[in-house]
Formats: structure tokens, sequence, C-alpha cells
């Protein structure tokens, strides 16, 4: 088990503790807002009743799919009792936080019906909130869902349209998370892949998302934001961001990557999901020297053993 060195602060409650080991290019400006110059966000963000320290990364998000269809472990933890004891496993492990999910988004999935994934992940956060003194992060890019599940205790959300997907109700995600308080994690997404130069126009998209949160009143250090390997992207595009994974640090706020058993690992190696992992610590070790905050990711303990060896290399690691 490996465990130690930093630790977010907070109450224990007498819960099992998270516990860790040390761990470009410009896009369109929109008109009345731009990005915060990076020294003047804050170092710490605090999300749940931990607070974060970007410089000190990248922190862990374990991933629990409550979902009999994910492309990696659709239907592994499908009753609490499993899902609980794997989040008992990830946070002996290492891990910071938590990223629950209730509907999987792999290519060609069947979007499902809000109701459906408030009763898959409601119950999961309670649950979790009840027996562990770990911040929850709710994937989900729905704002009733979201809604929800912050009423059940998540203390972020992880939306992977960056608050741009519900075109009936423009706005509306973004004004649950602000009234809410919660953090947000803002990823990169496109419904087409119509880019023209294509790192720009990733910069603008999540410009884009910044603007929306900032009209809805969503606090600068409230706010992670995702290139979005996987999504929106050809196979091509996907290696693009992560060999520029700097390039969005220019928009001034803590980055996460979540390329854990992405197919472009599995494209790339020609291998299929069970056997993704060492593919997946390389794009780990990547975001550890591209000053990543936050990595997604499946396998907690391996993922965290290459950030330690990497951290000790370039003479971070305590």
């Amino acid at each position: 088990m490996e465990m130690g060195g930093r630790t977010g602060s907070g109450k224990s409650d007498g819960k099992p503790q998270v516990k860790r080991e040390g761990g470009g290019a410009d896009g369109k400006r929109q008109s009345g807002w731009q990005a915060p110059d990076r020294r003047e966000v804050k170092s710490t963000m605090k999300i749940g009743n931990r607070d974060f320290e970007p410089e000190y990364k990248p922190y862990i998000m374990g991933i629990l799919n409550m979902t009999p269809d994910s492309f990696s472990d659709g239907g592994k933890w499908e009753t609490k009792e499993k899902a609980l004891k794997h989040v008992e496993e990830m946070i002996a492990e290492g891990m910071d936080l938590l990223d629950i999910g209730g509907e999987s988004t792999r290519p060609g999935y069947t979007l499902l019906s809000e109701e459906e994934e408030i009763r898959r992940v409601v119950p999961v956060i309670e649950a979790v909130k009840a027996e562990f003194d770990i911040p929850v992060s709710l994937d989900t890019y729905k704002a009733t869902v979201a809604e929800a599940g912050l009423r059940a205790g998540a203390d972020l959300v992880n939306d992977i349209w960056g608050l741009r997907y519900e075109r009936e109700s423009p706005g509306a995600m973004a004004r649950v998370i602000a009234k809410s308080g919660a953090a947000c994690c803002l990823m990169h997404n496109r419904r087409h892949m119509d880019y023209g130069d294509f790192r720009k126009d990733v910069t603008a998209d999540l410009t884009e998302s910044l603007r929306i949160a900032k009209a809805a009143g969503i606090r600068d250090d409230k706010i992670i934001l995702d290139p979005g390997v996987g999504f929106g992207k050809s196979y091509e595009q996907n290696l693009e961001v992560l060999n520029h994974l700097e390039e969005w640090h220019s928009l001034g706020y803590p980055l996460l990557l979540g390329s854990s058993r992405k197919s472009v690992v599995g494209r790339t190696l020609a291998l299929p999901v069970a056997e993704r992992l060492e593919g997946t610590l390389v794009t780990t070790v990547f975001a550890v020297l591209k000053g990543y905050a936050f990595v997604r990711v499946h396998e907690v303990k391996e993922n965290l053993r290459a950030i330690r060896m990497t951290r000790a290399i370039l003479g971070a690691e305590k």
C-alpha cells in the first residue's frame, strides 16, 4: 500500500483518509473576458473539504464507472457494495479524489435519460460520502443530473462538454455549478471535427467554456481545464494533444489529463482495453513533465508509482 507525503486538509470524521505520496497557442478572445495571468490564479483550490495545491502535481483522480457499457470496465462495479469496495481499494493505493460516472461516453454510446443516470449515481455518491473522507467528482454533462449529484454530496462536476452541451438551455450547467459553489472540470469536445488550426481551435473552444463559466459566476479557483484526449479528435489529433500538453497553460488554470486506456493508446500499441496500462503510464509521465495538476486514471497504484519516479528524476519528489 503506497501512502504518505502530501495530503489535503479537512476533518476526517473517523473515515478512511486519503494519503498521498508527494506526488501555447492563443485562441480567439471573447469580448468582456480575458484569461487570467497564471500568476494571479490562486495556488490552492478547495474541492470538498480538501485543499489541493496544483503546484504539487499531479493529483490522482480515480475512476468509478457505474455503467454496464463503459468501454473499459462496464458492469464491473454494478452494485453499491462492489463500488464501495473498489473505492476503498483506490483510496488505499493513493487516490486523491474520485470521479463517478453513470453514462458511458465511449464512441457510439447510447444516450441515457436523466432519470436513469441519476438513479445510477446518486446512491453511490451518498454512500461514498457516508463511508469515506474523499472528494467526489460527478462525471456528467447534464444540468439536472449535476444538480441531483451536488445535492447528494458531489464536490466537483466533470463536464465532458465544457458547459456547452445543452443548446436548449444555454448556460444551465454553469448556473447549477455556480449556485452550488462546487468546483468543475471543463473538458474540450466538439460535435464535428471541423478544425482550421487545430490547437488554436482547441484553445478557442476552451476559452468559450471559460466565458460561459465566468458569466455564470463560477470562481477562478473552482475551475480545472482538460484538453479532451479521445473526444472530438482524430487519432493523429489525440497524439498532437499529448505532444503539446503545455499549450493550455496559457489559459491560466490547473490542467487535467484523462488518457487512461483511451483508444489512442490502444491503436498505437494494437492492444485491447485490458492491456493498455503501459501506454497509459507513458501519458501520465508526460502529464508530470508538462506540469499537469491532475490525471484521471483507472489504475491508481501503478500511475502513482510512475508519477513518483518521474518527480524523483526531476528532483521534485521529497
